[in-house]
């Protein structure tokens, strides 16, 4: 077994805590990663505390990793040790069902293998990014462009592909006017991505003080929804507004400021359910759709994106002892706009 260190929740009750644990040796098509960064996302503080679904527990929470091949196994052939490569929320999947064989990993029907707070094939837990490093399958493993910040391309594997994928799959770009609901770590990502995209972005934001941020980011707009009079001006505007929220919320409000035919696209994953009346969506033929992260080659597709554009997220670099303050300001919102662990403070 290898021997591993990483920061995890005992129970859904208790806070992160340095945790020694043993991951899988490496099988003949597997690699083993030293994990140089890995971004804090909001998905991992739900897991933690049971928000979606009871949790696995010991467990070691990240899903947005950077690191280099330090081993592989006897059959890999795509890589090779010192590799700088990325690991998203998928570590594992049956590469046969339908989902699978249509580049939909991430939607495997038969056996699907999360990065952390789930069961690999072999039966055992498996273990994020919170940690020294990590076994994965090597189709599940990305390759990762020397030319950008390390610690800024942690966040894409997550944050970055679950922005980019909508906005790819609903082909955003030239003449199309996007609408982006909250401005964090989804939502910067959000703006960056539609505005290379080539669309019109506005930001659509409770907070009056994120203007400037917003501007900074290359938004064109800037909506604080909590003025009647702003949000009058932009009614029936948008072909797009993609929700990146995670905190409870009331869409109808945002619904109305779609065009006919407009696309309310949700990529947030908030612990209540959303309470929709049927006319409106019924008036004006609106839709309301889901996103999850892309698959294998959309993954490998906007890495290379980001690597010729110069795309990275805005990141706060953190010692891993600071992770649980991390997860109190995120809940405030008090991140520009991610937070990356650095894997070299782990003890």
């Amino acid at each position: 077994m290898i021997q591993s260190k990483g920061y995890a929740a005992q129970t859904a009750e208790t806070n992160l805590a340095p945790w020694n644990f043993e991951r899988r040796e490496p099988g003949a098509h597997d690699v083993l990663i030293d994990i140089l960064f890995c971004g804090v996302c909001h998905s991992d503080l739900h897991a933690i505390k049971n928000d979606w679904f009871p949790g696995i527990f010991p467990m070691v929470p990240g899903h947005e990793i950077v690191g280099r091949i330090s081993q592989t196994g006897a059959h890999v052939k795509k890589f090779k040790t010192g590799d700088l490569v990325g690991v998203t929320v998928m570590v594992d999947a049956c590469m046969e069902c339908e989902n699978c064989q249509n580049h939909q990993e991430q939607f495997c029907s038969v056996s699907p293998v999360q990065t952390y707070n789930n069961l690999g094939k072999d039966g055992l837990p498996t273990y994020g990014g919170y940690s020294n490093n990590i076994v994965v399958r090597e189709e599940f493993v990305l390759n990762v462009s020397e030319k950008l910040p390390l610690a800024g391309v942690a966040p894409l594997l997550c944050a970055g592909i679950t922005t980019y994928s909508p906005l790819r799959n609903w082909k955003v770009g030239k003449g199309h006017k996007l609408a982006v609901v909250g401005l964090g770590g989804l939502g910067h990502m959000a703006v960056k991505f539609g505005v290379a995209f080539g669309a019109e972005v506005t930001i659509l934001s409770t907070s009056e003080s994120k203007r400037e941020d917003a501007q900074s980011l290359g938004a064109h707009h800037f909506v604080v929804t909590k003025d009647p009079e702003q949000l009058n001006k932009v009614k029936s505007s948008f072909d797009f507004i993609l929700d990146t929220v995670s905190a409870p919320h009331d869409i109808n409000g945002y619904l109305s400021l779609l065009k006919t035919n407009g696309v309310h696209i949700c990529v947030g994953a908030p612990a209540e359910p959303y309470v929709i009346p049927p006319f409106g969506i019924i008036a004006g033929n609106k839709v309301i759709a889901g996103s999850g992260v892309g698959g294998l080659a959309q993954l490998q597709e906007m890495l290379d994106y980001c690597a010729e554009n110069n795309i990275v997220s805005d990141v706060e670099i953190i010692d891993i002892k600071n992770v649980q303050v991390a997860f109190e300001r995120m809940l405030k919102g008090d991140v520009r706009y991610r937070f990356v662990i650095d894997m070299a403070t782990i003890d």
